[in-house]
């Protein structure tokens, strides 16, 4: 998150300057006041008899809350928090003797009661509580609000990611009184990193501790993470912990049933079902549990008096939302760090850019282990580049270089090889065929593509064309673009150990654990079984396939792959091995050789910085048919340091699908162009907010928008602050 934002949905609850004034000027207008009428005619509460409702729209321009009457028979269920259902939509000119009438029906959630109402027309009443249960309390409001105000989205699509499905039997369910703290843990395996034990006492003595960790290979982990929850709850506070898939989810899940016990903590994952998910997060809002794990949307749990904040692997994609407004775990984790002033940690065997900015920035510290440390808990890392695979007439013939194949074999004699292949997809960017530098625009310094005409190349950021490029770097004027196909991995590696069992994990079966005994196991990334024992080798096939993507994040992408897998294989002392087949000059693969994912990092963002790349800066790309996106840019009040790059096309989803393959793509068959809007530190909030007042004024005059619920695949612009995927 940039620095610039760290105010936005703070304590004072900060707002975009806009859209501020635009409220303000509302409560401020001085028109007549009148007294609430129900539609029914029933007898008004006799107190607060006006409902302050958000209704579920999703829409921009009606991001507000709606006045409502509240008839006496609901005042006591009418408390504000709770899910009522309203008439919506009926117009001033539906009122008949002083009463409005009509309306369709519509979800919401009461915000306040008050007194009297600021509009001076009359007023339909409440039509239904749907439950008297309240889930929605001023401190889950504030963060969706600044989430929302932080994407550009609106407040009641925040709260469709934040508040889960009601469950009527789930509902109706007693939850039992929370457990005593537990006593404050030892430090245990905390140890191994510099500062480990001082912060586990700083969350045990009430402290708001902010560090950035770089874990060590190996299983611990998820026994640090629940030692870490353990510490917090010792001084009679709560505990959140988001990780990316369910895998690592039920293995914090594991540790902290080993340490504190069972009803200790929820588990909230999308996979366990509306009913037990809902209980699960009743038990979270009622104070029962003061401990959460779960997946991407655990990050808006309700925990009460918060006082840790965990995220584990921010660099996995699982973390960003699909759904409008598209928010990352990372940054509304930082927001609640900020608000509640509580600790935050960010835990990872690898290091992304945006957690060495925390850190450059002094938002929070390193939590690192010495040298030696790292050596001792590493495996061997060897690499096998260009100029070994030209002179190795094994890896021509089967793909599979002779050392890899020595290390394979002598690694089955003492447990199960794990072989890491890229999934079907990768298609790298283009390259300087001498020195593998990435090639750039000279423009935007964005990646440049090759067109399927052929001809010029193109920049994909800014749609400019090259003819003429050469390597700034060496010179070179001939680029590559190689794809790897990694179909028949397991085939070949079969007739290569025929005798040897092999056992494959990717998208379609996951494998979750695999036994210790000799076996070839064949995973995508991020699909790596944990090995009991640990592996005793791991092989990384095509380098270049995952290196060369056409996204600004391939090399830190890759190491992190990288060290996903090698993390799982046994230390070096216990004759652990890694094989990369990677150029070993380039920078990610110096970095696993040397186990140094932080010093990558903080390269990363020095160039990043130079070059004016996020997250230094702020991005969002907005997206559509050209005439909606040249239309929606030339009514757009841009900050005056923004910086508009393209429009360039967008491929579409496909023929014959149903709608865009990729969140954030166009319809099937449609012909979309998207633009890149970059703003330096200190523009982020002024940039949001100037696309979230002109995306409402467009969606006001009748046009679609980004939302899923008001126009979804066929929607004319989309927008997406600080997109994953960039080019």
């Amino acid at each position: 998150m940039s620095r610039e934002n760290e105010g936005v949905g703070a304590e004072g609850g900060g707002e975009p300057e806009q859209l501020a004034l635009i409220r303000e000027s509302v409560r401020k207008a001085k028109v007549p006041r009148a007294k609430p009428r129900t539609w029914r005619g029933a007898a008004l509460a006799k107190e607060l008899p006006v409902a302050r409702v958000l209704v579920d729209k999703g829409v921009l321009h009606l991001d507000r809350y709606f006045d409502y009457a509240v008839p006496e028979e609901l005042d006591a269920e009418a408390q504000p928090g709770v899910r009522v259902r309203v008439r919506f939509g009926a117009g001033a000119r539906n009122v008949r003797d002083g009463r409005r009438e009509g309306g369709g029906l519509i979800d919401g959630f009461i915000v306040e009661r008050c007194a009297e109402s600021e509009y001076s027309g009359p007023l339909a009443a409440l039509a239904q509580v749907v439950s008297p249960e309240p889930v929605l309390d001023a401190g889950l409001l504030g963060l969706a609000r600044a989430v929302a105000d932080r994407y550009a989205g609106s407040l009641a699509d925040v709260l469709q990611l934040a508040v889960p499905p009601r469950h009527a039997r789930a509902e109706s369910q007693a939850s039992s009184a929370p457990p005593p703290p537990p006593a404050a843990p030892e430090p245990g395996s905390w140890r191994r990193y510099g500062r480990g034990a001082e912060f586990l006492g700083a969350l045990a003595s009430g402290g708001a501790p902010r560090a950035v960790w770089t874990a060590l290979p190996g299983p611990e982990w998820a026994q640090e993470i629940a030692r870490a929850v353990q510490a917090t709850l010792a001084s009679g506070r709560g505990a959140l912990v988001v990780v990316p898939t369910g895998r690592p989810a039920a293995r914090v899940d594991a540790a902290l049933t080993e340490l504190l016990g069972e009803g200790q903590h929820a588990l909230l994952t999308a996979d366990a079902g509306q009913e037990r998910r809902y209980r699960e997060w009743l038990s979270v809002r009622r104070g029962a549990v003061r401990a959460v794990v779960g997946t991407r949307a655990a990050m808006f749990a309700p925990v009460r008096d918060l006082g840790l904040v965990v995220m584990w692997e921010d660099g996995d994609s699982s973390h960003s939302d699909d759904h409008a407004p598209f928010p990352h775990v990372r940054e509304v984790l930082e927001l609640r760090a900020t608000r509640d002033k509580c600790g935050f940690l960010l835990g990872s065997w690898s290091c992304t850019v945006e957690a060495a900015q925390l850190v450059e920035s002094g938002w929070a510290s390193p939590l690192v282990a010495d040298r030696e440390q790292v050596r001792g808990a590493a495996p061997l890392v060897r690499t096998v580049g260009d100029g070994d695979l030209a002179r190795d007439e094994a890896a021509r013939a089967a793909r599979l270089p002779t050392l890899a194949w020595q290390v394979a074999r002598e690694g089955l004699k003492h447990g199960p090889v794990l072989v890491q292949v890229p999934r079907r997809g990768y298609v790298p960017r283009l390259a300087c065929e001498r020195c593998r530098e990435p090639a750039r625009c000279r423009r935007c310094a964005g990646p440049l593509e090759a067109q399927e005409s052929g001809g010029a190349l193109r920049c994909g950021w800014c749609g400019v064309e090259e003819a003429a490029w050469h390597c700034e770097s060496c010179g070179g004027f001939r680029l590559r673009a190689q794809i790897v196909g990694a179909r028949r991995t397991a085939e070949e590696l079969g007739r290569a150990f025929p005798a040897v069992p092999v056992r494959t994990s990717g998208r379609e079966h996951v494998l979750d654990t695999v036994p210790g005994a000799p076996a070839l196991v064949v995973s995508t990334p991020g699909a790596e079984p944990v090995a009991e024992g640990g592996y005793a080798a791991a092989l990384l096939l095509d380098g270049w396939a995952m290196l060369g993507r056409p996204d600004l994040r391939a090399g830190e992408d890759a190491l992190r792959r990288w060290i996903g897998a090698a993390a799982l294989v046994r230390p070096q002392g216990a004759g652990g091995t890694v094989v990369v087949v990677a150029e070993p000059t380039l920078r990610p693969v110096q970095a696993l050789v040397r186990w140094d994912p932080v010093g990558h990092a903080v390269r990363e963002l020095e160039e990043r910085a130079e070059l004016g790349f996020p997250p230094v800066s702020r991005m969002a790309s907005v997206s559509g048919t050209p005439d909606a996106l040249a239309a929606f840019l030339s009514a757009a009040e841009l900050p005056r340091d923004a910086v508009v790059l393209g429009p360039v096309p967008v491929s579409d989803g496909g023929v014959g699908g149903r709608g865009s393959r990729r969140p954030g793509g166009p319809p099937a068959g449609e012909s979309w162009e998207r633009v890149l809007v970059r703003v330096p530190p200190g523009s982020g909030a002024a940039l949001a907010a100037s696309l979230k007042v002109a995306q409402a004024a467009r969606m006001a005059r009748g046009a679609k928008g980004a939302g899923a619920r008001d126009g979804g695949a066929e929607a004319a612009v989309r927008i997406r602050v600080d997109p994953l995927d960039i080019g």
